[in-house]
């Protein structure tokens, strides 16, 4: 009889089958979650914790954690962390990765980190202290998770004592982490999509709601869709529209097509974004309505590009302006009438100014010669209304004089003669023409002047114009006081400022001043003799010269005009 011992044998077998039965139960979990619905549904949640419970109960470890590293990678946060015994998931807490240098390197540099005892191994014992004995584990088998190429994560499983991990377990921790990678892909992928249904959703009901006409054109100019705006602005249906050509609906002007043209062969060779930029297109063009009437628009036409970056569509943004396109036209012939009236009341101020001169010329001509007595003595009341009547004259003919030079001004039609001045002389002859009458009011006239404001460069005979008629309505409105002329050199020209002592202006008056034919109070039309021409006349020609005429004033306390010339070239 022999007697063989097989005791080692079968140990051997039963080894073998213990393995080959954990092999294949891992197998069969794997197949499981392969199959699983819930990561065709790219839920994210529920396929971690699919995943963590199938991971507990195949390795039959304590704790299973999906562990995902922050956006700037500084920490490392639990999603989902299954732990058997309490059969509950958990999430939320986090490491900090420069804490546990070692650790967070080994998961860099190893597929798998399988530690017997983590409290003793290198790669895990920093997690001792404030983790792992924190929760009673003891054996770590870590997987990280890798996401095109990239280390987003690791897969913990844990356990309570002591553990001699498999290359098997390795192997199916590795897939597990394969897995979360799915998940995790298969979660975006859907997160994309449906952003991607959202913004489409969102751009087709804008365009299908816009108040605005939308319209997409291929290359070929042909209406690949239009919205409801453009259908209604033109009068056809979205089906009568479609597959037509859509310049057939413009009314083209000169050079639109072959300007068409020449943009789509350019594009066709240079479909940069600069290029398409450069090309967008901005027109008021009149479209064709089905009922034969014309709509006008503006017309933006942008390019499309395709997934390539290549020209693929125009999209052209019509807005309908008919109403007012109409007004401008309207306002058109309104402004052209008024031009007319401006250009009839202009002619007929110069004729009636001409007719009305040549009358007076004589009535003054005649009444010169009755005072010289050049044709016989007059007794003084005949003095008296001879001179009643030169004056008479010589005032009617002062405010013709002004009524032609403002409809001249108003007209276009004043040319200046701009020469070199003395400004001296120029205030010294115009302070002549004024004198008597300030002396006959027993006003006191001033004149200081900058001497670095000695010449300046303007129309001679406009300056002592504009200035006698300041220096008249300074002394007209002045009983006592006071009326100055102050010259003064300014960085880029001259200020001729009159200042009186006079009755002054409320400031609530100030936007009449300036306006022909105009008096701020009626009263002042029985008090002061004038017809508003004066300062109206005064303020055009100072803006001829490319200067202003601007008032500071105080009711009751007296006024100050600024007459500024800038400096000119000739």
């Amino acid at each position: 009889m022999v007697l063989k011992d097989t005791t080692e044998h079968q140990q051997v077998q039963e080894a073998l089958q213990i393995t080959k039965n954990e092999q294949q139960r891992q197998s069969q979990a794997l197949v499981k979650l392969a199959r699983s619905k819930t990561f065709l549904e790219a839920n994210l949640n529920a396929a971690l914790r699919e995943i963590t419970e199938t991971a507990t109960q195949t390795l039959t470890v304590q704790r299973v954690g999906v562990w995902l590293y922050n956006e700037d990678c500084s920490a490392i946060e639990s999603i989902d962390l299954y732990d058997v015994s309490q059969n509950k998931h958990t999430f939320g807490q986090s490491l900090l990765t420069a804490n546990y240098p070692a650790y967070f390197q080994a998961l860099e540099q190893e597929r798998t980190i399988a530690v017997n005892d983590a409290i003793t191994d290198q790669r895990t014992q920093e997690l001792s202290a404030s983790y792992l004995s924190v929760f009673g584990m003891t054996s770590m088998l870590a997987a990280p998770i890798w996401l095109r190429g990239r280390l987003v994560g690791v897969v913990c499983h844990e356990h309570d004592t002591v553990r001699q991990w498999s290359l098997a377990e390795e192997n199916f921790a590795g897939s597990i982490a394969d897995f979360v990678t799915i998940a995790i892909e298969a979660s975006d992928r859907n997160a994309a999509q449906s952003a991607i249904r959202q913004s489409e959703a969102k751009l087709r009901a804008i365009f299908e709601r816009s108040s605005v006409g939308i319209g997409l054109i291929n290359l070929n100019a042909q209406i690949v869709d239009i919205n409801p705006a453009l259908c209604q602005m033109l009068g056809y249906s979205q089906e009568e529209l479609c597959g037509q050509s859509f310049i057939d609906y413009i009314l083209h002007q000169r050079g639109d097509l072959a300007f068409y043209k020449q943009i789509v062969a350019e594009m066709r060779q240079d479909s940069s974004t600069e290029f398409v930029e450069r090309h967008r297109l901005e027109i008021e063009r009149p479209f064709l309505h089905k009922q034969g009437g014309l709509v006008w628009t503006h017309l933006s036409i942008s390019m499309v590009p395709d997934m390539n970056g290549k020209p693929e569509f125009f999209l052209a943004m019509i807005e309908n302006i008919t109403e007012r396109k109409q007004a401008e036209l309207k306002q058109r012939g309104s402004q052209t009438a008024a031009e007319a009236g401006s250009r009839a009341k202009t002619e007929f101020l110069a004729t009636m100014s001409h007719e009305l001169r040549t009358p007076l010329n004589a009535i003054m001509g005649l009444s010169q010669l009755l005072q010289q007595e050049m044709v016989g003595s007059l007794n003084d009341k005949q003095k008296e209304y001879i001179s009643c009547i030169y004056n008479s004259g010589e005032h009617l003919l002062s405010v013709i004089n002004d009524i032609l030079d403002l409809s001249k001004v108003e007209a276009g039609k004043e040319e200046l003669s701009l020469l070199p001045l003395s400004v001296p002389e120029l205030c010294n002859f115009v302070l002549s023409t004024v004198r008597d009458r300030a002396l006959a009011k027993g006003l006191q006239l001033i004149c200081e002047i900058d001497l670095k404001a000695d010449v300046c460069i303007a129309d001679g005979q406009r300056v002592k114009q504009m200035l006698h008629n300041l220096l008249e309505n300074a002394i007209k409105f002045t009983t006592v006081g006071e009326v100055s002329l102050t010259v003064e050199k300014v960085p880029r020209g001259i200020n001729f400022i009159i200042s009186d002592t006079g009755i002054g202006i409320d400031t609530n008056q100030f936007e009449f001043l300036f306006e022909p034919f105009q008096q701020l109070d009626s009263r002042l039309n029985r008090q002061y003799e004038g017809a508003g021409l004066g300062l109206a006349l005064t303020r055009k020609l100072a803006r001829l010269h490319g200067g202003d005429v601007t008032v500071v004033s105080t009711l009751g306390e007296g006024s100050q005009f600024t007459l500024f010339l800038p400096e000119q070239n000739y």
